[in-house]
């Protein structure tokens, strides 16, 4: 769905409301135009520009620069797989490699059915200890193998809500130890 910028003055005004220079809220108003969308088209970066009295070329440097802003269409959840060094030692290569398998594309591409959008970043997604991470859209799975990562896509396409994910992609043996969370 394309953002309704008019509509959405509420929301703008918030966001602007939190700084005290308008060109500092460029991030949120990028997040706000691809949550909407699901990504950030170039009537967003206009929109933004305007708002924020920047040209459309400064708009354009931030969301062109963070791996976290989607710049074409993408499936109704983004997989996202750090493969940074802690990760790849952790077994991203091994964890993409089961992601092309099981969803039928390769990294970049989305599922026919446009669930599922592969996505590789080259920036450190912040959780090395938690290694491989996987994102689904913002969300994180950590210590992301692939029997965790099949329990999340098979919870997705039963339409478990994203925040619910990490109860749902617990392993057998870690369920013997949890405090009871719903699985």
């Amino acid at each position: 769905m394309k953002p309704k910028w008019s509509e959405r003055h509420e929301t703008v005004n918030e966001i602007l409301s939190r700084y005290p220079e308008k060109r500092s809220a460029i991030m949120p108003l990028l997040h706000l135009a691809q949550e909407e969308r699901g990504y950030i088209g170039r009537d967003d970066i206009q929109a933004v520009a305007e708002i924020l009295e920047l040209s459309p070329a400064q708009v354009e440097s931030v969301a062109s620069f963070y791996a976290l802003y989607l710049r074409r269409p993408a499936g109704r959840y983004t997989l996202t797989v750090c493969s940074n060094l802690p990760c790849t030692l952790g077994g991203a290569g091994r964890l993409v490699e089961h992601l092309e398998k099981r969803l039928g594309v390769r990294a970049g591409e989305t599922t026919e059915d446009g669930l599922f959008t592969l996505r590789l970043t080259g920036e450190c997604l912040a959780a090395c200890d938690q290694a491989p991470v996987l994102q689904v859209n913002g969300y994180y799975i950590h210590k992301a193998v692939p029997e965790r990562v099949d329990r999340v896509i098979d919870a997705l396409k039963e339409g478990v809500p994203i925040a619910e994910l990490a109860d749902r992609a617990r392993l057998p043996h870690e369920e013997e130890h949890s405090d009871g969370g719903r699985v």
